[in-house]
């Protein structure tokens, strides 16, 4: 298995896909409390992230969190993505829609998004950044862009740990081009949730109230305190909104 993983619990599945500004540590906020209310949690490293490696040729993250499944005998499960995670679920929900029964995507990136202005700039600065190899002003530069006020100190201090860790793993590695396949939203028939975070950049935003309009059983919510990473912004909150989505959408055995 080339992914690092956790696995806690019993019941029906529930794989957490993190953020590329993270890694699988961001959800240890939700971790136990998921388990506790009846589920086989599970949560991965995409590869360049955290303790898997980076990639030695093109792969897909989607195919690689299916492949964990299979390792794992899970044959269905409920996918929860932030951001990236939560592209690399509808890439998943899209390609194998007979291995997901529901999707809360917290602030998820969209396959195809053009990205507007806001986007635009961010990608801009952390370039130049990279060009001027300056790790650490990157590093500040997602710490500051992906949370929002009610973030704490420590998770701040957190975020910009795997952040950290993503860069040093990535920095010298060899690029490769991956497929990233367009997603045709109105295939996605199960459950989902779209949610979105009032101080995000108005791209995210956007791309929720896409997928809700788009995904015949998705609605969109906002939460007017939320910056792009609200599973650590407020982890109790979203824990229960998570367990809410779940209950409503996933039976315990």
């Amino acid at each position: 298995m080339t992914l690092a993983y956790d696995v806690s619990g019993t019941g029906p599945a529930v794989v957490l896909l993190h953020s590329s500004v993270c890694d699988r540590r961001m959800w240890d906020p939700q971790w136990s409390d998921l388990a506790a209310a009846g589920y086989r949690v599970v949560r991965c490293d995409f590869r360049g992230h955290g303790d898997s490696p980076v990639p030695d040729g093109p792969h897909s993250d989607a195919a690689d969190v299916a492949e964990l499944m299979e390792h794992l005998g899970i044959g269905r499960a409920a996918l929860v993505g932030s951001s990236y995670g939560g592209r690399v679920a509808l890439e998943l929900a899209a390609s194998r829609p007979e291995a997901v029964t529901a999707l809360a995507l917290l602030c998820s990136a969209l396959p195809g998004h053009a990205p507007g202005a806001g986007l635009r700039a961010f990608d801009e600065r952390e370039e130049a950044l990279f060009e001027a190899d300056d790790l650490p002003g990157a590093v500040e530069l997602n710490v500051a862009t992906w949370l929002g006020p009610d973030a704490t100190d420590e998770v701040r201090e957190q975020v910009r740990a795997m952040q950290r860790r993503a860069f040093e793993l990535q920095w010298t590695a060899e690029g490769f081009p991956s497929p990233r396949p367009e997603v045709d939203l109105r295939r996605i028939t199960v459950p989902c949730l779209a949610v979105s975070g009032g101080h995000d950049l108005p791209d995210f935003r956007a791309m929720a109230a896409t997928i809700a309009a788009q995904a015949p059983a998705a609605r969109h919510l906002e939460l007017p305190w939320a910056g792009h990473l609200p599973s650590l912004e407020r982890p109790e909150e979203t824990t229960a909104l998570l367990t809410h989505f779940l209950k409503e959408t996933t039976t315990p055995d």
